[in-house]
């Protein structure tokens, strides 16, 4: 088998943008999946986007990824969230048909001539005098690359979890990736386990949407990525329904089934997107908690009832959901169920998403303790591009907090690390003003142009849309195109507080410059610095005085001794 500059481990979201941003950075790259068929599958729920996510989404399209227009091609429900307050915190959401978000997404990797998808298992990195060469395979292939992304998601060491009831796997009806967990871990990497869960899947014939208020698309006809032409697919309704004193009391009779109760889940779960039993233990005094009925798809009777994820016992799924107004008669197609997985600690990684201890190999997604679909994306572009740098000797690609919520969760993880599985809100951004969904393109799109990231239509469609940005903020708005004209309008509403952001963002950046050492024997001379500073800088190892100012818990006192101590050295 020929040498490849990088090889993905893994074809869910991370796989799939890693692979193919290496592949438009010019490296000959192996998509490795135990099922070639399953690439591009959304594994939870049927939703691209929402609030902070919705930004992520444009900012990977803006770098020419997949993620956006494989969307718009399956988008069957659109709806921009917090429409009545400002653009920067608005999160654009749709709905996607999982069969054609998944054709979309195998139609956009067949553009790339370059990119190979093979059906087999990794179960063990080939590494050399600390430096990867390439995977072992489960049908004793050896595969050889240059530099390896792991995109593993929910399978490394991966077990699903439903009442009392276990099972390995990464995903219902697929199993585990075992082998390569257990050689990370002998590698001695820094791990730990976490969980997520889904909600049981409904036959949508057996709802009586009459008794339920619906939820139409949005009217007005936006779109996930720019580059989108041509009409929507025919929308479809969404609908909303609550749980009740009864469903709750149903819930609590259950939670003796329930694993998260009994121990025997040791993860953390997502915060902002608990299972229904941690909604009803964590807030008891509420009457009610909302569901959102989703379709799955035009020609598929499958509902996704999103606020209702569980790994209660199969009979107590069945009480709680017929429990609920509307779901009287509902039949459960499949059962919600809890997945609990590994992850490194993403301390581990640099800001490329490179794994310090052996050279060539990057992460993405869940394995660095993230969860959802926008935030694996987003890592696996960067890791992708990178990988291919890494691959080709080409210029990396590191993106701060000023340029984008990518930068900001990718600093975020590196410097932070994770107790629960991450996710991206607008709340994170201190500069969200200038970080809106709708100005990704400008923000990004040069800079990806420079990497060369974009590929040859994108970049034409860079060139038209910065035309019409040009004439727009001369005053000329003839042929161009409704979403330029509101963002240029909303940069001049905005423009005396994103001058004075500015201003917060050049100050940061030349923190960025200041050089520290944070080795344990240097901190402990730093004159000022206490116990605990030396620990949280030992763990997070900023390499920059700017990077030392966004640990959690750093001091004013801490970090003026920091500096101090780098003018002395200068």
């Amino acid at each position: 088998m020929k040498r490849f500059d990088v090889i993905v481990v893994g074809g869910g979201h991370a796989g799939t943008e890693a692979a193919a941003a290496a592949a438009r950075r010019g490296a000959t790259v192996a998509l490795v999946s135990q099922s070639v068929a399953q690439i591009g599958t959304m594994s939870c729920n049927p939703s691209i986007g929402g609030l902070g996510k919705g930004h992520l989404v444009r900012e990977v399209d803006a770098l020419d990824g997949l993620m956006g227009s494989a969307a718009d091609a399956a988008g069957i429900h659109y709806r921009m969230l917090n429409r009545s307050k400002g653009l920067a915190v608005q999160g654009p959401r749709l709905q996607a048909d999982r069969r054609r978000y998944r054709a979309a997404i195998h139609a956009r990797l067949d553009g790339y001539p370059h990119l190979f998808r093979i059906e087999d298992e990794a179960v063990a990195l080939e590494v050399r005098s600390g430096r990867v060469t390439g995977i072992q395979t489960a049908t004793g292939r050896v595969i050889d690359g240059a530099a390896v992304v792991l995109a593993t998601g929910t399978f490394l060491g991966g077990r699903i979890f439903r009442g009392l009831d276990r099972e390995a796997g990464g995903r219902v009806g697929e199993r585990p990736a075992t082998r390569l967990g257990e050689q990370l871990r002998a590698l001695q990497l820094p791990m730990g386990r976490l969980k997520t869960g889904t909600p049981p899947r409904l036959d949508g014939r057996t709802i009586d949407w009459a008794r339920l208020e619906p939820q139409p698309s949005d009217a007005d006809d936006w779109r996930m990525s720019p580059i989108t032409r041509g009409p929507r697919l025919p929308q479809l309704a969404c609908a909303i329904t609550r749980t009740n004193s009864a469903t709750h009391d149903i819930i609590r009779a259950g939670l003796k089934t329930s694993p998260l109760f009994s121990g025997a889940i040791e993860g953390g779960g997502p915060r902002y997107c608990p299972s229904i039993e941690d909604k009803v233990h964590r807030f008891g005094d509420r009457d009610g908690h909302q569901i959102f009925l989703e379709p799955e798809g035009l020609d598929d009777h499958l509902i996704y009832p999103n606020g209702v994820s569980t790994s209660l016992a199969p009979d107590i799924q069945e009480r709680m959901i017929r429990s609920v107004a509307g779901l009287e008669r509902a039949e459960i197609a499949q059962l919600g169920y809890a997945v609990e997985y590994d992850y490194i600690d993403p301390r581990a990684l640099d800001h490329r998403l490179a794994l310090n201890a052996i050279d060539g190999i990057f992460c993405a997604g869940q394995l660095n303790g993230t969860t959802g679909y926008e935030e694996a994306a987003a890592q696996g572009l960067v890791a992708g591009l990178n990988a291919a740098a890494f691959a080709r000797d080409l210029a990396p690609a590191i993106t701060d907090r000023a340029q984008g919520y990518i930068g900001v969760m990718i600093d975020d993880l590196v410097l932070q690390g994770v107790s629960e599985p991450y996710r991206m809100l607008t709340a994170r951004a201190e500069y969200r003003l200038a970080l809106r969904a709708d100005n990704a393109e400008p923000r990004l799109s040069h800079w990806g142009a420079e990497l060369g990231a974009l590929g040859p239509d994108r970049l034409a469609h860079l060139h038209r849309r910065t035309t019409m940005r040009d004439a727009a903020r001369e005053g000329r708005t003839e042929d161009v195109d409704p979403d330029i004209i509101r963002e240029v309008e909303e940069d001049q509403r905005y423009a005396p507080y994103l001058a004075r952001q500015s201003e917060e963002i050049e100050r940061m950046r030349r923190d960025e410059a200041v050089p520290i050492d944070t080795s344990d024997d240097a901190l402990r001379t730093i004159a000022g610095l206490s116990n605990e500073m030396v620990e949280r800088l030992g763990v997070a190892a900023p390499k920059t005085l700017g990077e030392a100012s966004r640990v959690r818990g750093v001091t004013p006192a801490a970090l003026a001794a920091l500096w101090l101590h780098s003018r002395r050295r200068a």
